[in-house]
């Protein structure tokens, strides 16, 4: 089976990836010519083979991910990535000097804020994940902390940040977890919450996601955690996909 860059081939619980990426082009629209590929199986397979195409293109295990992260925040802080609009977004949303960041997945976004001398935490439900951010951000210079848990069930205490930041988390999540996430963020803001997530047509199940977002599902979600917290107001607006603004 291939696609336009590489070809998957099975035999048995063998799966073989040939690929023409250089180096220059390994970032993370890596995740995005994989996902619309059609050639992957299920999102195991689909991380196996998004390692192994890092790991084949350049000799050694962290100058490889060093050389992901590079080019991949060179695009995002150029403009030049899909993404970089949100995170431009996000970043000018933030307030105070302590965030949080839920579902951080490689962490680009909180290694832009760490640019910016902000103190920030990641977290994430992979271990690995974040042990590779934490190696990778110390070379970058660009100092974080890290967590690995779920993000709905952080083991922080109340209002432990300015602000808690959820970029294009939530869809990957059923409605009760969804939820769930959004009041832990709200418990653990001093100051603001900020969620985003992707309008969709149709469900974008090729990413993962469970949920399909829209203006009106994104106002019934505020309304909703309106009413489950005292003291929060809600604001939305649209901006390459849906945000919404909680504030203290």
């Amino acid at each position: 089976m291939c696609a336009p860059r590489f070809c998957v081939q099975r035999h048995g619980r063998t799966v073989i990836v040939e690929h023409d990426l250089t180096p220059e082009e390994i970032c993370d629209e890596l995740t995005v010519m994989l996902a619309e590929s059609g050639t992957l199986r299920g999102r195991a397979e689909f991380e196996m083979v998004f390692t192994g195409i890092v790991r084949s293109t350049i000799d050694g295990a962290l100058p490889a991910w060093l050389r992901f992260y590079r080019n991949s925040l060179d695009q995002l802080e150029s403009d030049r990535a899909p993404f970089a609009p949100i995170h431009a977004r996000a970043a000018s949303q933030v307030r105070g000097h302590h965030v949080i960041d839920l579902g951080s997945c490689f962490g680009f976004f909180p290694l832009r804020l760490a640019q910016q001398r902000i103190e920030v935490l990641a977290t994430d439900l992979s271990l690995q994940t974040m042990q590779l951010l934490d190696r990778v951000s110390t070379r970058l210079q660009r100092p974080l902390s890290t967590l690995a848990c779920d993000a709905t069930a952080v083991p922080l205490p109340d209002r432990t940040a300015d602000t808690v930041t959820a970029l294009h988390l939530i869809e990957h999540l059923p409605v009760d977890a969804a939820e769930a996430a959004l009041d832990e963020a709200v418990r653990l803001a001093r100051r603001r919450v900020v969620i985003a997530v992707p309008f969709e047509d149709e469900l974008g199940d090729c990413y993962g996601h469970v949920q399909q977002f829209d203006r009106p599902s994104l106002e019934l979600m505020a309304q909703r955690a309106c009413g489950r917290h005292r003291g929060i107001t809600a604001r939305i607006h649209t901006f390459h996909g849906g945000w919404l603004i909680l504030d203290r």
